[in-house]
């Protein structure tokens, strides 16, 4: 609440701040009361969670914007509040974080006039030392040695979640292990970019024993010997801690596409981001960023329910990345290996 306060009071149009409970009964009537015309939802993770939060938005006459990156809460999100939001006629955009709102205006822009899309890969690489939280690793834990359905070699394929890592590499990183995550890019991308072949999303941490820990847990779980690995999210968080020194304060992502271009020709390539300084954290904030300002400029977005692809360039991300020292590559490959 200090925090709130604080940020209130430092922005010039009388900004209040508020502590709610968004699991409250007196939740919506609450937000209709203040009159809030946007409410932003970044209390995850979402990978748990229902739509209490998007209902309470839409009965208070206000539009609604998430950062959630858990793939059943984006993936139904449209079918789920389309007819409530449609019928207040305001906007609901599921997702607008790292994915899918960042990797769809990556894949928009190297494909851009393609005739058609082979393979899609991506693997973010947070830093070692970058904030991490209990409830993000709860989360992360929640499908590791999983099976996890994945759009590979043309049909969908039963996948264990963080393991098997594989080298991954970047223009700015060395190079790391990836391991296979659960997110929403693996089941929305491959109908909405007809993709033929394969849609694959992996996460490199920094330090290869951590990435290796965890794919010998995804193991355990699928031997059944360990059932629930959330339960181990306190220790590994507060474990976590002691293997700082063996990484640094850079993370990134690559987006790999491989297809015909408008030629018909086949054609690879690729996107790098590098984050120094800890900033990784600061990029799951800007779709929500970007969109807000749209509303707060008076620009219409649709109304209805919306999962969050092909909303922004990735141009609009562009001064973003440069307010926070952020470096990018763009690759054009020959090669047909995949991140």
């Amino acid at each position: 609440m200090a925090r709130a306060q604080s940020l209130a009071d430092a922005l010039p149009s009388g900004a209040q701040a508020v502590a709610l409970d968004h699991s409250a009964a007196g939740f919506g009537p609450c937000l209709k009361k203040l009159g809030i015309e946007l409410l932003i939802h970044t209390a995850g993770p979402f990978q748990q969670q229902d739509y209490a939060v998007a209902h309470a938005a839409a009965a208070a006459g206000a539009h609604y914007i998430d950062l959630a990156d858990g793939r059943r809460f984006v993936c139904d999100f449209c079918a789920a509040m389309n007819g409530v939001f449609s019928a207040a006629g305001r906007t609901a955009i599921c997702g607008a974080s790292t994915v899918p709102a960042l990797s769809s205006a990556v894949v928009d822009h190297l494909c851009s006039g393609w005739q058609g899309l082979t393979s899609i890969d991506t693997c973010i690489a947070p830093a070692q030392t970058a904030p991490r939280g209990l409830a993000t690793l709860a989360a992360v834990l929640s499908y590791c040695g999983a099976p996890l359905q994945v759009w590979n070699d043309g049909q969908w394929q039963a996948q264990l979640g963080w393991a098997s890592p594989r080298e991954v590499q970047f223009a700015r990183l060395h190079p790391r292990l990836g391991a296979l995550c659960d997110i929403p890019d693996l089941e929305l991308f491959p109908a909405y970019y007809r993709v033929s072949d394969r849609v694959m999303f992996k996460a490199a941490l920094e330090v290869g024993m951590a990435q290796r820990g965890l794919a010998g847990l995804a193991r355990l779980r699928a031997w059944g010997l360990i059932k629930h690995p959330t339960g181990l999210a306190g220790l590994l968080n507060t474990s976590a801690r002691a293997l700082d020194g063996l990484g640094s304060s850079l993370g990134g992502m690559v987006v790999h596409v491989e297809g015909l271009d408008s030629a018909g020709q086949r054609a690879r390539r690729a996107w790098h981001i590098a984050a120094d300084h800890d900033h990784g954290p600061e990029i799951p904030c800007m779709a929500a960023i970007l969109l807000a300002r749209k509303l707060a400029h008076g620009q219409a977005l649709p109304t209805g329910a919306h999962a969050c692809m092909g909303m922004l360039k990735l141009a609009e991300f562009e001064p973003e990345f440069a307010r926070w020292g952020m470096a990018i590559d763009i690759v054009d490959e020959n090669s047909t290996h995949a991140a």
